[in-house]
């Protein structure tokens, strides 16, 4: 759990996807709003959050023939983001940074502000952590199919920070299991969004049993 500043005034980085708790996050790092911000968090342990893009683009661009009000295009996230740790850094050039993340505790926003410099910061209310519920015998075949997912992945001899699914892999919890197939599988970024914010694990990897039948994966 984040301490009490961090809380009331998180810095948020919007983005095209969505991150999960223990979900594997890269980035390149090149915008000044972010650099930062970026190497801060690194430098306390900080956390910063991840929140889905509803309108606007990652990268913030001119609103072209837009006349007055903000000097940039307006960006519009979901409510519910995701706290981001930095677990590596490199600066393999000035202005330019890359890191890797892993998401942790998921939160609600309740107000946000955008700062002179086009950074967002958030007051925002931490959301339970998924509770642990072992897989139904129903299910259990999400698991080994996703077991099979990450034995293909190594045979691939990937290097580490390539790997879209981090170690440690706990593929009798709901979950985290859940969360993995969602990270994999195409699907509108709203619909993903509303199963991260699902409050019960269980219902979430349902719902991706039913979109893996819909994608014609066997399981």
């Amino acid at each position: 759990m984040t301490d009490a500043l961090a809380l009331q005034s998180l810095p948020l980085f919007p983005l095209g996807t969505v991150l999960f708790p223990a979900g594997y996050l890269p980035l390149q790092i090149f915008e000044v709003r972010y650099l930062d911000m970026i190497g801060k968090c690194f430098k306390t342990g900080a956390p910063f959050g991840v929140v889905s893009l509803n309108k606007g683009s990652e990268v913030r661009q001119a609103p072209g023939d837009k006349p007055g009000g903000d000097s940039f295009a307006q960006e519009i996230f979901f409510p519910v983001g995701t706290l981001a740790r930095i677990t590596q850094l490199s600066r393999p050039q000035p202005g330019l940074m890359f890191i890797q993340c892993t998401g942790e505790q998921r939160f609600n926003v309740k107000s946000h502000e955008l700062l002179k410099h086009g950074l967002w910061v958030a007051d925002v209310d931490l959301l339970p952590n998924d509770q642990q519920v072992q897989i139904p015998p129903d299910l259990k075949a999400l698991a080994t199919t996703l077991q099979r997912v990450i034995d293909t992945l190594h045979d691939q001899e990937l290097a580490p920070d390539q790997m879209p699914i981090q170690p440690p892999y706990q593929l009798d919890d709901c979950a985290w299991v859940a969360n993995r197939w969602c990270e994999l599988l195409p699907m509108a970024l709203e619909l993903k969004h509303r199963l991260m914010a699902l409050d019960n694990p269980l219902v979430r990897l349902e719902l991706v049993s039913d979109l893996l039948e819909r994608n014609g994966i066997p399981t």
